[in-house]
Parts: C-alpha cells; sequence; structure tokens
C-alpha cells in the first residue's frame, strides 16, 4: 500500500497545480476583472517605491508573463507523469515552487492581503496547496532536481578552455 502511494503521489500533486494553473489562465490571458484588481493593487504597491509599471500589463512581472510560466509548469508538470519525461515533472515542479513563493509571499507581505477578490481567502489557499504540493514533490524527486542542478552548475562553470569536473572520468586512455 505505501508503494502505491509513493509512486502515485507524485502524478496526484502534478495533476492537482495544472489544474489550479490551468484554470487560472482563464482570468489571467483574458485580463479579467479578478486579474486586473490583483495585479493594479500589486503594481500600485510597487509604484509606492518607485517601481510603477512592474506588475502592469507590459510589465516584468504582469499576469502574462506569470501565466505563461504557469502555463509552461503545467505542461512539465502534466509531461514528466510519462516516464520517459521524468525530469520534466521535477523541472515543472521547480517552477511551480518559484511561481507560488511570489504569489505565496504577495498576498501575505503586500497590500493585496488574503482575500483580494472576496472569494474568502480560496485564491491564497490555491496558492499555498499547489506551493506545499510542488515542495513535495521536488523533495520526493529530490535525485532528479540534484542532477538537473548539477547540470546546470557544469554548463555554467565550465567554459570552453575549463573541462568538467566529471571529464576526467569519462576520459579513456586506450594503449596504441
Amino acid at each position: 500500500m505505501l508503494d502505491k502511494i509513493k509512486n502515485y503521489a507524485p502524478h496526484v500533486f502534478s495533476l492537482i497545480a495544472s489544474a489550479v494553473f490551468l484554470d487560472s489562465l482563464r482570468y489571467k490571458f483574458t485580463n479579467a476583472p479578478e486579474t486586473q484588481v490583483i495585479f493594479g493593487r500589486l503594481d500600485a504597491w510597487a509604484g509606492s517605491f518607485g517601481a510603477g509599471g512592474l506588475f502592469a500589463q507590459t510589465g516584468l512581472f504582469s499576469q502574462y508573463v506569470i501565466g505563461s510560466a504557469e502555463l509552461v509548469a503545467s505542461a512539465c508538470l502534466l509531461l514528466g507523469v510519462f516516464t520517459a519525461f521524468r525530469r520534466l515533472q521535477t523541472l515543472g515542479a521547480l517552477m511551480a515552487v518559484a511561481v507560488m513563493s511570489g504569489a505565496v509571499s504577495f498576498h501575505l507581505f503586500t497590500p493585496l492581503g488574503i482575500d483580494p477578490n472576496n472569494d474568502g481567502g480560496g485564491l491564497f489557499a490555491m496558492a499555498v496547496t499547489v506551493w506545499a504540493g510542488s515542495l513535495t514533490l521536488l523533495i520526493v524527486r529530490r535525485k532528479t532536481l540534484f542532477n538537473i542542478v548539477g547540470g546546470i552548475r557544469d554548463v555554467i562553470l565550465t567554459g570552453p578552455d575549463i573541462p568538467s569536473p566529471n571529464a576526467f572520468a569519462k576520459t579513456r586512455i586506450h594503449p596504441v
């Protein structure tokens, strides 16, 4: 029974996070009034310390940018359900944790608040659910996460003249 839970729980987390992300896209990509309220409050808050436009429709953290990140994370999480694409599930969870860390932080530490749309805090609850589920997924898939981070580290730190730390282990000397 425990083995089945270990096998299926990551997929359940992936499906829940993807469902939440994909459902929110209809609000973000259609510029729904709820989205205008949220991103308008965030942009006014950012403007109060000289970063106006940051959350505007053409800003660095606009609803379209965040929605696109959620769409890519959803695709990775859903594709990662298939064994051949398992690494994408980990990458999608990493993206989900990043996006939802921002969402939860903005709900807690800005004038946005926990209940910006008078929905009883449902939006905030879903953000916390996706964040916690994705964090759990990263813990379950930590070996894959470390491989991904290690690969990125090797690409960044290894220049054309600097051999990779693993290069010597892969080099074989053939007798002549």
